[in-house]
């Protein structure tokens, strides 16, 4: 280093300059920076469902489906019911969390038939997640239920969007129903 004034000296001598504009490459907001996605309400679920059927413990995790036997599809993006049949097969992990995969099918309004498979996971607080086992209305706030859902639809239909957009939704367990608030991604 040729300088005349060593570089420790210079920034004791002008500690302002180690915190201002002298900001290195990697310190510094990349221009190429992508844009945080935003969040768009598609549609509300109202998901009915049955009994949970206790499969037992597999390989240390707990196994059962909930059969879904109905509900409703309200929302800007789609309208219709959510038609009997389908099931969220879940494995609860030793510390509570339930790890879900739902699929199911929607009728729309107009009535096209439409394949969802859900994934997710929900988990709290051991006290919170029993009130929820229990059958208590329990405040979405206080535990962890989010999804990532994904439509199989006709490429060529009055849907077809769905089948090409990201979705992710928050989700609330009650004691006859899962209410699913779906966001698109933009």
């Amino acid at each position: 280093m040729t300088d005349t004034l060593p570089r420790r000296s210079l920034l004791k001598a002008m500690p302002g300059l180690a915190l201002s504009g002298a900001a290195t490459p990697a310190m510094a907001a990349p221009s190429d920076a992508l844009a945080t996605p935003p969040l768009t309400l598609a549609m509300r679920l109202r998901v009915l469902i049955g009994a949970p059927q206790e499969l037992g413990t597999v390989d240390g995790v707990r196994k059962r489906v909930i059969p879904i036997t109905g509900g409703s599809v309200d929302g800007p993006r789609l309208i219709g019911k959510i038609l009997p049949g389908g099931a969220d097969w879940q494995s609860i992990r030793p510390d509570g969390t339930a790890d879900i995969l739902a699929r199911y099918s929607i009728e729309a309004s107009d009535g096209t038939i439409l394949s969802i498979v859900n994934p997710g996971y929900r988990h709290g607080p051991a006290p919170v997640l029993a009130r929820i086992a229990a059958g208590d209305a329990v405040d979405p706030a206080l535990y962890y239920f989010r999804t990532t859902p994904r439509f199989e639809v006709a490429s060529d239909g009055p849907h077809a969007w769905l089948g090409r957009t990201v979705f992710l939704c928050t989700a609330a367990r009650y004691r006859d129903h899962v209410r699913l608030d779906i966001f698109a991604v933009g």
